[in-house]
């Protein structure tokens, strides 16, 4: 009794840090979308505000692409790490197991695509992308021209994701960073 006890509790320990991984990306996906913050644009402590570069020397425009891949993959290896040692404990039942496993292979999957359209959408002319899948859908950032984005860049980019991951249109968000 003791035993299973210990083995539910530490699958259900698993599946509310998984579930809590892919909620927090969704979340940094729509904060994303709803951030009023000019890029480029910091607040300085004594509250004027100023370009970034002037205020770090040497902002780079790619920095915020960067980042973004980093703290997902972060995200990703601490979820990844806590699913592989729950799916190889002695004490977890077969079921959790499963469950386990399955979560590795979903974001695996979701790692592989998201590279793949990353790599498509910056093949069609884009300087920069980055690509945040869950359950729900697809949100992509790209790095918009001067012009920023057009109506045919959207149909583009919303064409690319529709191909790699048979989502509808409506489950697809694209932003532009400038």
């Amino acid at each position: 009794m003791k035993k299973l006890w210990k083995r539910n509790m530490v699958a259900g320990a698993v599946l509310l840090l998984v579930c809590g991984a892919i909620f927090l990306n969704g979340r940094y996906a729509q904060q994303v979308e709803e951030t009023d913050k000019i890029l480029g644009q910091a607040t300085l402590v004594d509250g004027t505000e100023g370009d970034a570069e002037e205020v770090s020397g040497e902002a780079l425009p790619g920095d915020y692409f960067a980042t973004a891949r980093l703290t997902r993959q972060q995200a990703r290896d601490s979820a990844l790490s806590l699913l592989q040692e729950a799916s190889g404990a002695a004490e977890v039942d077969e079921a959790a197991a499963a469950e386990a496993a399955q979560s590795i292979q979903t974001l695996a999957a979701y790692t592989l695509a998201e590279a793949q359209i990353e790599n498509m959408i910056t093949a069609k002319g884009y300087t920069d992308c980055v690509v945040f899948m869950a359950d729900d859908g697809v949100s992509v950032v790209v790095s918009a021209g001067e012009d920023g984005l057009q109506t045919e860049d959207i149909a583009k980019i919303t064409d690319i994701v529709k191909q790699e991951t048979n989502l509808t249109a409506d489950c697809i968000k694209i932003l532009e960073v400038n």
